[in-house]
C-alpha cells in the first residue's frame, strides 16, 4: 500500500509573523535576524525575495541587494507559540508527524484520525485551519513519499499546493532541474553539473556502482530518488544529533582575515539555531575545503553543552586557525555543532564551569 504523505512548510514564517503583528510592515522588504552591519539573515518576506535577499545571506550582501531593507530582531519566543499552535493542528489529523524545524513538518495520513481517504483534502484543511488561527499561510506537498512531499511544497510557494501522484512521479523527476533535488545540496549539484548531470533524467541514467563510486553512502539515496523510490518513513521521534552551516565561495580565499569574515555568517546561523530551538552541543567542529577539494576539520569537545555564546566563538575562531594552512587557497568553510542536549525536554541548563576546565 502506497503510503499519503504531506509536507507543510510555513511561508516566509519568521517574516510573516512580524508583519502579522506589526502593520507597519506589511507590504514592506524586512529580514529577519542579522543587521545591516553583520549577521545573516534568518528569513527574508516575499517583499525581499524578490530583490534576491535569501535565507542564510550575509546581512550586508542583503543590504546591498535592497538598500530599503528593514532588519527585524528575532522574537523567537513567539515564533515557538505559533509553531506549537501549528503542531496541534497537524496532531488533530495524525500523531505521525516529524517536524523538521518550527516552521516545517512531514504528516504521515495514510491513517488518519477522522477517516479521510484524500490526502489533498486533509491538506487543504490543515490549511485552512492555519490561517483561521494563525492568520498565517503555509504550502502544502502530497504524494506517496517524503522526499516528493517536500519537493511538491516548494512547487507553487506561496500559499500553495501541489500533489505528485504516482503515475505523474516519473516524468516530474525526470524534468526536475538537480538543483531543485531535497538532499543534493549546492556543492553536490555544482559536481553533478560538471559531469553532464542537469536533469532527473541524466541522474537516473548512473548506475547504483557509478553512483557509489562518485557519491559514497550518498549515492543509494540518489539512486533510489531519481526513480521517485524514498522509503523513509515519518518519524515523530526523529532525534537530531548536529547542526551545521557551510559556504562554497564564488572565489577562492586565502588570508587568515579573509577566512575569519567569511565563517562569521556560518558561525550566527548555527548559534541563532541552537538559541532557536533550546539545544545545545558538547562538540564544536570547523571544516575547511582547499581549492584541489582535500577537506580538513577539526574539533573540541566539552564535558557539558557549550551554552555560552563567547566561548562557542572563541573555539571556532581556535578550531579555525589549527584548520588554516598558509599559501593554500579555501573554497569552503563550515561549522557545526554535534553531541547535542535538547534543553526543551530536559531538567535546565548545566551549571558552567570555568572554560579551561570544560574543554577536554
Amino acid at each position: 500500500m502506497l503510503r499519503k504523505i504531506i509536507h507543510i512548510d510555513m511561508d516566509a514564517f519568521y517574516a510573516s509573523v512580524e508583519q502579522r503583528d506589526f502593520p507597519e510592515l506589511r507590504g514592506k522588504c524586512i529580514a529577519v535576524g542579522g543587521s545591516a552591519e553583520r549577521g545573516v539573515v534568518a528569513t527574508a518576506s516575499y517583499e525581499a525575495r524578490k530583490y534576491g535577499v535569501k535565507s542564510a545571506m550575509p546581512s550586508v550582501i542583503a543590504k546591498r541587494k535592497c538598500p530599503k531593507l528593514i532588519f527585524v530582531k528575532p522574537r523567537f519566543d513567539v515564533y515557538k507559540e505559533v509553531s506549537n499552535q501549528i503542531r496541534e493542528i497537524f496532531k488533530e489529523y495524525t500523531d505521525l508527524v516529524e517536524p523538521l524545524s518550527l516552521d516545517e513538518a512531514y504528516l504521515d495520513v495514510t491513517i488518519n484520525k477522522f477517516d479521510i481517504a484524500i490526502a489533498t483534502d486533509i491538506a487543504l484543511e490543515i490549511k485552512q485551519k492555519i490561517k483561521e488561527r494563525t492568520n498565517l499561510t503555509a504550502s502544502a506537498g502530497v504524494s506517496y513519499n517524503k522526499f516528493l512531499a517536500k519537493i511538491a511544497s516548494d512547487y507553487q510557494k506561496p500559499d500553495g499546493i501541489y500533489v505528485i501522484t504516482p503515475k505523474m512521479a516519473e516524468q516530474f523527476i525526470e524534468q526536475l532541474p538537480i538543483k531543485k533535488f531535497h538532499g543534493i545540496g549546492k556543492v553536490t549539484a555544482e559536481r553533478m553539473a560538471n559531469m553532464g548531470i542537469h536533469t532527473g533524467l541524466d541522474l537516473k541514467q548512473l548506475s547504483l556502482e557509478k553512483m557509489m563510486k562518485e557519491f559514497g553512502k550518498s549515492g543509494s539515496y540518489y539512486f533510489n530518488i531519481a526513480r521517485g523510490e524514498d522509503h523513509r518513513e515519518v518519524n515523530p521521534d526523529r532525534v537530531r544529533k548536529s547542526v551545521g552551516s557551510e559556504n562554497t565561495f564564488s572565489n577562492d580565499i586565502s588570508l587568515f582575515h579573509e577566512m575569519q569574515t567569511h565563517i562569521a555568517p556560518q558561525t550566527d546561523e548555527v548559534w541563532e539555531w541552537c538559541e532557536n530551538h533550546l539545544t545545545f552541543g558538547r562538540t564544536i567542529t570547523v571544516k575547511m575545503k582547499f581549492e584541489d577539494f582535500t577537506i580538513v576539520s577539526r574539533s573540541k569537545s566539552s564535558i557539558y553543552p557549550i551554552t555560552n555564546e563567547k566561548i562557542y566563538r572563541k573555539l571556532v575562531l581556535e578550531l579555525l586557525e589549527e584548520c588554516f594552512q598558509a599559501g593554500r587557497n579555501v573554497r569552503l568553510l563550515g561549522v557545526s555543532v554535534s553531541n547535542l542536549t535538547d534543553f526543551k525536554t530536559s531538567q535546565g541548563r548545566q551549571l558552567e564551569l570555568d572554560f579551561e576546565q570544560d574543554i577536554l
